[in-house]
């Protein structure tokens, strides 16, 4: 037999002996329309093949369905993810490859697709699962691409399991879990290591300020000494020489006419005799308020009685026509510690006397009210010059102008730490010349 396409003998014969007429077609012409076709089958055969071995060798599930969701096509590989052998799934509804849960609705969705048919992927977002011949369930992706022939309406259907991915998926996620898990645990001992070390620095720093404040207490304390040593060798060696000056004096006196010299150096030594207990007491009470022996114990007593008093006690040291004036206003009882107000205003009328004139007065006046107590002392001695008011309340400094008044320069600052305990506040107004007024507000308890 000739092969396809090569020259027949007998065509030849036929051509060439016999022209043979069939209508307006020759011979001729039947024999090349007869070559044409067996080239289309042929050509159709391989399609068909390369078709049929895509089919069969394709890595998807591949099921075709009719318009009635019968299946007519499954492939080797959806019957391997299926779990079924050859033709047992050929004329059965799609549904049963579908979990139970969401067979009902399948049918549904099913009919409003053939409705309006297109190629896409089913489900959108949501996690497909397909029902495999035992019953147990695995993920999937699906596509669908619709397609008619002469016989009718079809459905081709793509198959993946995505069991793999989802299980890698969800490994990612537990991993990218974790991970988060151990940055938010890192982040916290961070933060805790972070606070710790915060908390060591703020005791290293608090140590340190206190060993500074330690520091500076030891210098203060040193320098006191150092001033105190110096201010004693000054301040009790004029006092002492005038004691022993008036004592040797009076001891020649021995005359009965005499007695009025022999009084004058009496109160001579009585007025240096207090000077000295005046400097002794400073020192006593910085070195108690120092050492914080003293404390505030409020107690009620009568304020206009306890002034009278106290101004009576201090009449010696008054110069001559010199007069301490009292004023009160308000409720007569307060509740204050009565000996830190004693000694408060004992260092102000000192002060008051000692650089005031002989013959003008000292104020002392005083005002009740119910939450609060306001001491007012006024004199019209020499003042305070108006560069040294800053510094008055400053320990051992005292005005430029105080000349040969004795003094510590530890009064006014014992006074401003006395009010502080009482949780009071001092104001200092002085105008050089006229004289100076102390405002004092201390609560009444």
């Amino acid at each position: 037999m000739p092969v396809f396409g090569e020259v027949c003998p007998k065509r030849q014969f036929l051509v060439k002996h016999f022209k043979i007429v069939f209508g307006k077609t020759t011979i001729t012409s039947v024999f090349g329309m007869l070559e044409v076709f067996i080239q289309q089958t042929h050509a159709m055969r391989r399609h068909v093949e390369m078709l049929d071995a895509l089919f069969k060798s394709a890595t998807e599930g591949i099921i075709v369905v009719d318009s009635w969701g019968n299946i007519q096509l499954v492939n080797p590989k959806a019957l391997e993810l299926f779990g079924y052998a050859d033709d047992e799934l050929i004329g059965e509804k799609i549904e049963l490859l579908i979990p139970r849960r969401y067979g009902s609705k399948h049918v549904g969705h099913r009919m409003n697709y053939a409705q309006y048919p297109k190629s896409r992927n089913m489900g959108g977002n949501l996690d497909l699962y397909a029902k495999r011949k035992d019953n147990s369930e695995f993920p999937v992706e699906i596509s669908l691409s619709p397609f008619s022939t002469s016989d009718g309406d079809y459905v081709v259907s793509f198959v993946i399991d995505v069991s793999l991915r989802k299980k890698q998926a969800e490994a990612l996620l537990e991993a990218h879990r974790q991970i988060q898990n151990l940055n938010a645990d890192l982040e916290e001992r961070v933060a805790l290591r972070t606070h710790e070390l915060a908390g060591a620095l703020e005791e290293i720093e608090q140590s340190k300020q206190e060993v500074m404040r330690a520091l500076e207490k030891e210098r203060q304390l040193n320098e006191m000494k150092t001033k105190f040593v110096t201010i004693a060798s000054h301040e009790f060696r004029t006092p002492l020489a005038t004691i022993l000056s008036s004592a040797s004096l009076i001891g020649r006196y021995t005359h009965t006419e005499e007695g009025e010299k022999r009084q004058k150096h009496v109160q001579r030594i009585k007025s240096t005799v207090n000077n000295l207990t005046e400097i002794l007491n400073d020192f006593l009470s910085m070195g108690k308020l120092e050492e914080g022996q003293i404390r505030n114990i409020p107690v009620v007593f009568s304020l206009p009685d306890f002034c009278e008093e106290l101004i009576e006690e201090l009449r010696p040291l008054c110069k001559d026509n010199q007069q301490i004036r009292y004023q009160h206003e308000g409720n007569p009882e307060v509740c204050i510690d009565r000996h830190l107000v004693k000694n408060v205003l004992i260092n102000l009328l000192s002060n008051a006397t000692k650089y005031s004139g002989g013959e003008k007065d000292i104020f002392l006046r005083t005002r009740t009210k119910e939450t609060n107590i306001h001491f007012e002392v006024q004199d019209q001695g020499i003042g305070i010059p108006e560069q040294d008011l800053p510094y008055v309340f400053d320990r051992f400094f005292r005005a430029h102008n105080s000349g040969t008044v004795q003094g510590t320069g530890l009064g006014l600052n014992i006074v401003k730490k006395y009010i502080q305990l009482m949780q009071g506040t001092i104001q200092l107004n002085s105008e050089l010349s006229k004289g100076t007024i102390v405002n004092i507000e201390l609560p009444n308890y």
